[in-house]
């Protein structure tokens, strides 16, 4: 995949756009600096060319009586591609996981996962994860407080 091409403009657009996605096109064009029209004309290309891979609502887990969440490293027992995409298809089917990663290293999953509580982990672990899934062997961290949470990706300066 090529990098996308992108001036200080479409930069200030990503930053606003990371903040607040809800913006009319007229407050965001106000913001940075154009006319509603070059606004959107840029807007729709970096939706085009992938850039803005989308758009959703923030939701507080907490607010969903999810109250847990804890990262999960897990190890397969087999490696061949049949293993591991009948994981990757296992890992798409569970809302409780709502983040997975291939790793380097000792582990080759990060999961994260957001259940109500630690009986619904315990669950979810062993109904889910440690049955059938082709896992060898499993390492959890809960957290215990958001320090930092994601609030999108880092832009380049210009």
């Amino acid at each position: 995949m090529t990098k996308a091409e992108l001036d200080r403009t479409d930069l200030l657009l990503l930053a606003e756009l990371q903040r607040g996605a809800r913006l009319t096109n007229a407050e965001l064009a106000e913001r940075v600096h154009l006319s509603a029209s070059a606004c959107l004309r840029r807007v729709q290309r970096l939706e085009r060319d992938g850039v803005i891979a989308g758009y959703r609502a923030q939701v507080d887990p907490e607010r969903l009586g999810l109250g847990l969440q804890a990262f999960v490293r897990v190890q397969l027992t087999r490696h061949d591609a049949a293993s591991v995409a009948a994981f990757a298809q296992l890992v798409n089917g569970w809302d409780d996981v709502v983040a997975c990663h291939a790793l380097t290293g000792d582990m080759d999953y990060l999961l994260h996962v957001v259940v109500r509580d630690l009986e619904h982990f315990s669950r979810f672990l062993l109904d889910r994860l440690l049955n059938d899934a082709g896992v060898a062997d499993v390492n959890s961290s809960f957290v215990l407080r958001t320090v930092k949470a994601f609030r999108g990706m880092p832009l380049p300066s210009r």
